[in-house]
């Protein structure tokens, strides 16, 4: 375990079932000290988890993942949520810029399967894990929810993920409880949200859905669900999930 701290998975999401999202996140926040942090891509309902999250720990470093590639939109909603919820952002970017990137490998993302693998190891994963090192993460609170993607909906509110514990506020959340969230709180989509961008990511790979379509179907092109940051880069431990049915 990355962490020192040992948690009793069973005991953890036993107790957590079925709490509010402000308790769970302060659960998180007792157990798991300063070292707790929390991810957002900006997408189209990240002012949910924002929110929420500063609304318990105001000062939680909050990790954002600029791949080069996001929607001038993206950049805007980033920066106008974080005046207004006075969010502790902490920026990580490729170690590769996007220029060198496309110098050698070309436009990945045009290249399969393959080519989107390797194009989120350098894009998201490695920042990510740069990020959990250098900000010493003891665990890390992410706003998946089970509705979105075959693997969510198999996740609990507490689970372990490349030896990081991870914990899911709303993950039975609907997507009509976002919306009255986002309502009563007077909080804003993203800008493209109106525009039928349910699920935004990266230029390139991000599409508008039409009715009957789910929220992640306009994302990569629908060769895949995950970026990969969200899913155990061990076989072993993520055939341990599946087997479990967890």
């Amino acid at each position: 375990m990355t962490n020192s701290r040992v948690i009793d998975i069973e005991k953890a999401n036993a107790e957590l079932e079925n709490q509010p999202a402000e308790k769970i996140i302060a659960w998180a926040a007792e157990q798991f000290g300063p070292g707790l942090i929390m991810t957002s891509s900006f997408g189209a309902q990240a002012a949910l988890m924002l929110h929420l999250a500063t609304r318990v720990v105001p000062d939680i470093a909050v990790v954002f993942i600029d791949t080069g590639y996001l929607f001038p939109e993206t950049y805007q909603f980033a920066e106008e949520l974080t005046q207004r919820l006075k969010l502790n952002l902490k920026v990580y970017s490729p170690a590769v810029t996007a220029a060198r990137q496309e110098a050698m490998y070309g436009r990945m993302w045009e290249q399969g399967a393959e080519g989107m693998d390797r194009y989120h190891q350098l894009n998201k994963i490695e920042p990510m894990d740069r990020a959990l090192r250098e900000l010493k993460a003891t665990a890390w609170v992410a706003a998946l929810r089970r509705e979105q993607t075959d693997h969510r909906a198999g996740l609990r509110t507490v689970e372990v993920q490349d030896g990081f514990y991870k914990v899911h506020p709303v993950l039975g959340w609907s997507t009509k409880q976002v919306h009255e969230y986002l309502k009563k709180h007077e909080l804003p989509y993203h800008p493209l949200y109106e525009k039928g961008y349910k699920s935004i990511g990266d230029v390139h790979s991000t599409r508008p859905i039409t009715a009957g379509m789910s929220e992640r179907d306009g994302r990569f092109g629908g060769l895949k669900q995950e970026c990969g940051l969200h899913v155990p880069k061990s076989r072993e431990e993520n055939q341990s999930r599946e087997g479990s049915a967890l």
